[in-house]
Order: structure tokens, then sequence, then C-alpha cells
């Protein structure tokens, strides 16, 4: 019994890599509205499989690795075949190269226990995903317009890949406590996102992912220039 219950976090990261398995294939297929959902499905068992590690404290290298291989998949390969798709051709796989390097990089990085150093590969999909839903959608005609420019999708490609391997440290949402004085900028970054998503919908979603990037930045800049 004690082996199945050890066993829920690495049923939960392969629930994630099945559900980055069919959104890579809808992906290519052209139907971005259900390769978005299908990522976001993979999100949330990316995050309950550490939630679930850590409440039944079912922590183990294979966990790890598997972790990756599956973010990999879900993070990496199916927003790139969303870009593919749209246009942009093999220069889209930049962001499955990145997502690579950026995975084995927080595997062996013992600074990011508390925070992130880049972007995180899941804010990275989720950006991408979006862009491919509104402009699938036509959700905003104008936006939807923007995001189908393939020069400027190309750019933002470039850009995301980057920032996955950047050293620009990127506040983390997982909660150690509840207390608001120890996760302020959580519940702020948290409850602001929830009220444009609430008026936008997947309109909302690029727009949370770049305020999330800006924030991070400006604390940076803040914490930089109080220790100078």
């Amino acid at each position: 019994m004690r082996h199945i219950i050890k066993s829920i976090p690495n049923l939960l990261t392969l629930s994630n890599l099945f559900c980055g398995c069919v959104a890579v294939t809808y992906a290519f297929s052209g139907d971005f509205i259900t390769a978005f959902w299908l990522v976001v499905l993979a999100a949330v068992f990316d995050f309950l499989d550490g939630m679930a590690a850590r409440l039944l404290n079912a922590h183990s290298p294979i966990g790890a690795d598997l972790d990756s291989l599956a973010d990999m998949v879900s993070f990496g390969v199916a927003p790139s075949a969303v870009l593919f798709t749209m246009g942009v051709g093999w220069f889209g796989f930049a962001v499955a190269l990145f997502s690579a390097l950026r995975l084995a990089k927080f595997n062996v990085d013992d600074r990011q226990t508390t925070e992130f150093i880049g972007l995180p590969v899941p804010a990275d999909a989720l950006f991408f995903v979006s862009v491919g839903y509104i402009v699938s959608a036509g959700a905003g005609t104008y936006l939807a317009s923007v995001f189908s420019t393939v020069w400027f999708l190309s750019a933002l490609a470039a850009l995301f890949s980057l920032l996955m391997v950047s050293e620009i440290r990127m506040f983390s949402l997982k909660f150690k406590n509840f207390g608001f004085k120890d996760n302020a900028l959580r519940y702020c970054f948290l409850a602001s996102s929830a009220v444009l998503v609430a008026l936008l919908g997947v309109r909302a979603v690029p727009f949370v992912i770049v305020g999330y990037i800006v924030i991070s930045m400006v604390r940076n800049f803040v914490t930089v220039t109080k220790l100078s």
C-alpha cells in the first residue's frame, strides 16, 4: 500500500506527459484551442505532482528526472509545435531547444530552491499556446492579427528562449506557508491575474506572463539597488 501511495506523484507526472503528447498532435493539426487546454491541464498536473511529493514525502531521483522529461514535452515541444504550425517554421523549435537547456540547468542549480533563475518553461509554454488560441479563436481581432505576424512571433520565440536561460531571478509561486507577509507578492500577482482572466479570458494569459517577467525584473532592480 505504501508503495502505491509513493507512486502517486509519478502517476501525476505521467499524466502531465500524456497531456503534452496529445497537445503536440493537436498543435501539428492546427487545433490550437485544444492544444492550449491540454497544456493548461499538463501545468495543473505539474503543480500537483510536486505538491503530492511534498505531502507524501515521496521525493526520488527518478521522480525529478521524470518531471523534467514530462516538462520537456508539455512545455518545450508543444509550444514549438504551435509556433511551427503558425508559420514560424523550424525556428519555432528554438523554444524546445532552450527549454531543454533551461530544465537541465534547473536540475543542477542549487540556487533555485526558493525562486527561479530564468523564465520557467511552463510560463513560456503558456504564453505561446495562448497566442495560438487567440489567433485560432480570433479572440480580439487586433490582438489576433498582431500575433499572426510571422516576424513578430519569431522575435518573441527568440526573446523568450533567451529569457529561459538568462540570469534574471524570477519569483516562484510555490507557498511554504500561507502568511501574507511572506507571500505578499504572490498573493497580489495571483489576485491581479485572476481579475485579468475573469475580464479578458484567454486573451489575458500573454499579458499575465509578460507581467510576471516585468515584475520579476523590477524586483531584481530594487533588490540590487538596495544592496548597493
